[in-house]
């Protein structure tokens, strides 16, 4: 199943494409995925096990994920803006809307540099 993430868990199942991610959060135990349009799913796992089955199920598309700090995932697709002093990350969707995510400064810092250095290869 490249290209889709599956959670599953005793009672449910998520299937979600990996291009339709915007972001997933820690929340103690349990981890928000963020959908375009604003969806929010809790996962009744912790965002180590997601980053865990992001590895194994998605394939050449799990590097589209970057973990920032200890309490976030995002899709790097969705990047619009960042602004390292307010400690911002904005994420933009194809239908124009903005999710706006604090994250410290030395995880925006690091992910700058990340964008910048692989804009500068290519």
């Amino acid at each position: 199943m490249s290209g889709f993430l599956v959670i599953s868990t005793a009672s449910d199942l998520l299937r979600v494409r990996h291009d339709s991610i915007v972001y997933i959060s820690s929340d103690g135990n349990y981890s928000q995925l963020l959908l375009p349009g604003g969806e929010m799913r809790l996962l009744t796992m912790q965002l180590g096990q997601v980053e865990k089955l992001i590895d194994n199920q998605l394939d050449i598309h799990r590097h589209n994920f970057i973990r920032i700090g200890k309490s976030l995932i995002i899709n790097r697709n969705y990047i619009f803006y960042i602004h390292i002093n307010r400690q911002q990350l904005v994420l933009k969707d194809n239908d124009g809307n903005q999710y706006t995510i604090q994250a410290s400064k030395e995880a925006l810092r690091q992910l700058k540099t990340l964008i910048e250095t692989e804009n500068e290869r290519n």
